[in-house]
């Protein structure tokens, strides 16, 4: 009861989710919610959530799977060359063709729009 009311006053401002961004990838969806802690910094909640199905026949009921990791500001750059090393190692490992991590997509139209791969920016300020 304390927490709702918590809630409902704003004192419980660290589950406030200053942005988010929404991934859909097949079964499952990656939330990237910008959230304010206590001592009011920013950090980076990520979450997995992952439809499964429970039970069988009649019981059988959809199910959804969460995983969170909270990514915290002096750890982004540390964390983004971390991953950017193993996705580079992945699709090395995949025989995936290189484009000098340029990769580009047709619209349709005859234009090509180019992604240089993956990039943060992240500011606080």
């Amino acid at each position: 009861m304390e927490d709702l009311v918590k809630k409902n006053t704003g004192e419980a401002n660290e589950k406030d989710i200053i942005f988010s961004k929404s991934i859909k990838a097949g079964k499952r969806i990656y939330y990237l919610d910008v959230k304010k802690n206590r001592k009011d910094e920013l950090f980076l909640a990520i979450t997995e959530s992952k439809k499964v199905m429970v039970g069988y026949g009649d019981e059988a009921h959809l199910n959804f799977e969460k995983h969170k990791i909270f990514l915290y500001r002096e750890d982004f750059e540390k964390f983004t060359e971390g991953l950017k090393q193993v996705i580079d190692y992945i699709n090395e490992q995949s025989g995936e063709p290189q484009s000098d991590g340029v990769a580009s997509t047709d619209d349709g139209n005859g234009t090509e729009d180019k992604d240089d791969g993956l990039k943060f920016d992240i500011s606080f300020e």
